[in-house]
């Protein structure tokens, strides 16, 4: 198969020149994607790491959380529980900001306690019970542990992309842009070599050519 060259170059030292300095950019161009991929890659599987723990940890937690609940309905009866969640007051400060991880802006989550006593949440002592109380301290510690979650799972989706961006863009300049510069510079200087040969053999004609008259 034919090497590919760039179309419309023509064959002089000025472009020869231009596609050198052009083909020096792209290679390091490429060499600083292949660092940013790389590191972004390390990044990714360090977070990746988070995102299974701080699951696990939601996991576990609401599981706690829905057993005390369940023993709770048990013991004070379904509309007993509706009626103290209903007195639950609503209630949660987020602040979001972000961080760039080479040139990926992630989300950065700040959540103020989610823990209150009973008196914060707003339903009376005499009629519930422990197991309730204990359900509600493992729901708000879920609060906090599913936002970090999704602090998380952000930040992944984020880099995931970034990362396939950045690999097409290494991938393209490995496979076509530098391939390119490169054949194209071969066919300049193979073309001013034969340019050279044409003149000087033309140059012997003419001068032979004279020294006969």
């Amino acid at each position: 198969m034919a090497q590919e060259i760039i179309e419309g170059i023509n064959p002089t030292r000025m472009e020869l020149l231009k596609l050198k300095q052009r083909e020096k950019l792209a290679v390091k161009g490429y060499n600083l994607l292949k660092e940013k991929r790389n590191a972004l890659i390390m990044e990714f599987f360090n977070i990746l790491e988070r995102v299974r723990g701080a699951r696990e940890r939601v996991e576990k937690k609401l599981k706690e959380a829905f057993e005390d609940l369940t023993e709770a309905q048990i013991m004070m009866g379904d509309m007993a529980v509706n009626k103290a969640a209903m007195a639950v007051k609503e209630f949660l400060k987020v602040e979001i900001d972000s961080r760039n991880i080479m040139g990926v802006v992630v989300p950065v989550v700040e959540i103020e306690s989610t823990e209150r006593s009973m008196v914060e949440r707003g339903y009376g002592l005499v009629d519930t019970s422990v197991k309730l109380d204990e359900a509600a301290k493992k729901f708000e510690e879920s609060v906090s542990l599913i936002v970090e979650l999704g602090e998380i799972e952000k930040s992944v989706r984020l880099l995931a992309g970034e990362i396939e961006s950045t690999k097409r863009r290494v991938n393209a300049l490995e496979n076509i842009i530098i391939p390119r510069l490169q054949n194209t510079v071969s066919y300049i200087e193979m073309r001013l070599e034969e340019m050279e040969r044409e003149n000087f053999v033309r140059l012997k004609m003419i001068k032979e050519s004279m020294e006969m008259e």
